[in-house]
């Protein structure tokens, strides 16, 4: 009897489906220009940045399938392309069996294409007869109001024009989202039929038999008709009065860009501050911002774009939708944030309670790598931030929630070799663990990223330097030095407590920060005092308050002139630390 080696892989019988999971949701999102399948976890903690379970693209165009390819009229769906959609949603329903999706956390959503299309009702009813799941129609002001949510989901808060450029359809709304509350405007969205792929129909047909001239004067006949029906839009949209002041004085509405048009766009953007000398260090279209200047520069982008006309080939028409918004939009557009989230991000967003809307994104995404005393290392770092005073602050953007991811992740690469630790910490937000959380702002990730690569000791080897460069870039220099204090800080922190647990009934040490005056040879200099009080011990055979003395001093170099961001000329403070013994002990 006897038998050959065990095979590397079964070939018995299948494994059994997973058992259901209640916090699988499955959504099927039938897009203009393809059709995404995604399986999202949304199991607490985190919940908020809606994990990905399972991703697939399926690159069907159901715009470009109803277009005669030698007429470029109407038709409906054809039949090959239905069959085609139906066997992808089947082999999609496998997989919902296979992780555990239950039957009634699955969704099938259709926007533009499917609700205009001329066989409409055949193509769901073919899609319902095999799979047994109605698809859910958008009505044209519903689907502005879900790509909202989405973009809501991709920022901790919102405040401006949102956009949302599919392949059929455009639309515009105004959005405040702050706290987990979201507002729009009372009109739902504004739905345009000025998709990527329909205006580059659209502006094919405008010069189709005509002379140069005249296909010139009809593209800007066009451009006209747009700019009108863009103005009453943005009268119809109600736009609060405190949204215009602020335009006003800001010189323009923050766009909040979603959908593939506006994300290729952005690529776009990314791809030219990458490959012209600019070296930009993050390539995750969520959470990216372009100012005016850049997003507006038309002729720019479209000379770029034809050097990857394969990459980007729908930007002639995005070209001139933005041409045509920049000039339409209430005193102009300050800024552009693009955005990841569709619908898949807004319709499990928008269902989700607020108290768990209103968590942050990084906050919630680090929590699963937090040690157990993560809340107390929370609390030492803060409180080696000064509250404000002589006419000195810690800037804004070092939040509360930046602080506990900080002390959620400090542990991270503590295992890794000493040559390897730092840059891994550097990565972390951009190529590392945290790369693939929704809902980040890029500054938010060079912010905990140049913290993470500090609290190694800052030590890079020469290749990582200028990438470091580059994500300090992203943020002011006071931003940049901020991070090399508290970071250095956070490197105190971890050679205090190696393994992250403090006996908060006894605590080692407590740090304070304040503003002072009178430092410097001439007493002239205004700086930062760190005092950190240790329990006073008769005879402590751990050395606490040497180990504390020599390992500060890290933070006082940041403090020296010569480490200021930019040099000596550039943004620092100088910074005294004082470690002193006291009874911290309560009496007996």
């Amino acid at each position: 009897m006897g038998g050959g080696p065990e095979l590397p892989y079964r070939q018995k019988q299948m494994e059994p489906a997973a058992s259901p999971n209640s916090n699988y949701h499955a959504v099927v999102d039938l897009g203009s220009n393809g059709i995404r399948c995604s399986i999202s976890d949304l199991s607490a903690p985190t919940t908020r940045v809606i994990p990905t379970v399972h991703f697939r693209r399926v690159n069907i165009s159901l715009y470009e399938a109803q277009l005669d390819p030698e007429t470029g009229e109407r038709i409906p769906i054809p039949k090959s392309v239905i069959d085609h959609v139906v066997s992808a949603i089947l082999r999609f329903q496998i997989i919902c069996v296979e992780i555990g999706v239950p039957p009634q956390n699955v969704r099938f959503i259709a926007t533009e294409a499917t609700r205009t299309a001329i066989n409409s009702a055949a193509f769901t009813d073919a899609i319902r007869e095999k799979t047994g799941i109605t698809v859910e129609m958008l009505r044209k002001e519903e689907e502005g109001i879900i790509g909202a949510w989405g973009i809501a989901s991709s920022f901790s808060h919102v405040e401006g024009l949102a956009l949302d450029l599919g392949g059929g359809s455009m639309q515009i709304t105004w959005i405040v989202s702050h706290a987990g509350d979201v507002q729009i405007s009372p009109q739902g969205a504004v739905s345009f039929p000025y998709g990527a792929a329909a205006l580059t129909q659209k502006l094919a047909d405008l010069g189709r038999g005509k002379s140069k001239s005249e296909a010139k004067e009809a593209r800007e006949e066009f451009r006209k008709e747009m700019a009108r029906n863009f103005n009453e839009a943005f009268e119809r949209l109600q736009i609060p009065e405190s949204m215009m002041s602020r335009a006003r004085e800001q010189g323009g509405f923050p766009l909040y860009l979603s959908g593939g048009g506006f994300r290729g766009w952005g690529y776009l953007l990314l791809y030219l501050h990458q490959t012209r000398g600019q070296n930009y260090p993050i390539s995750i279209i969520n959470g990216y911002t372009a100012p005016k200047k850049e997003f507006e520069n038309t002729d720019v982008l479209e000379e770029v774009a034809r050097e990857a006309d394969e990459i980007f080939p729908s930007v002639p028409s995005v070209a001139f939708l933005v041409d045509v918004l920049a000039k339409s939009v209430p005193y102009g557009i300050k800024e552009a944030h693009f955005c990841q989230g569709g619908v898949r991000e807004g319709v499990l967003f928008r269902q989700m309670p607020p108290v768990v809307r209103q968590r942050d994104p990084l906050e919630v995404a680090t929590t699963l790598y937090a040690r157990p005393s993560a809340q107390i290392i929370a609390a030492l770092l803060l409180a080696a931030l000064p509250r404000p005073g002589l006419g000195r602050s810690v800037p804004e953007s070092i939040t509360i929630h930046l602080i506990q991811a900080f002390a959620n992740s400090l542990y991270v690469h503590s295992t890794m070799p000493k040559e390897l630790s730092s840059t891994a910490a550097l990565y972390s937000t951009s190529a590392g663990f945290l790369a693939s959380t929704h809902g980040v702002p890029h500054s938010h990730r060079a912010l905990l990223a140049l913290l993470l690569q500090e609290r190694y000791g800052g030590e890079l080897p020469p290749r990582d330097v200028g990438y470091k460069g580059h994500m300090q870039g992203i943020l002011t220099p006071e931003e940049v030095w901020w991070t090399r204090y508290l970071g250095k800080w956070g490197y105190v922190l971890g050679q205090l407590y190696p393994i992250g647990i403090i006996n908060s009934s006894r605590p080692r040490i407590i740090p304070s920060a304040r503003w002072v005056t009178g430092l410097g040879k001439k007493g002239k200099k205004d700086g930062l005092e760190l005092k950190i009080t240790v329990q006073k011990v008769e005879h402590d055979a751990t050395h606490l308050k040497e180990e504390l003395v020599h390992d500060t001093k890290k933070v006082i170099k940041v403090g020296k002139r010569k480490n200021w961001i930019g040099g000596e000329d550039g943004w620092g403070v100088k910074v005294v630390v004082a470690v002193v013994e006291e009874d911290l002990l309560p009496e007996p």
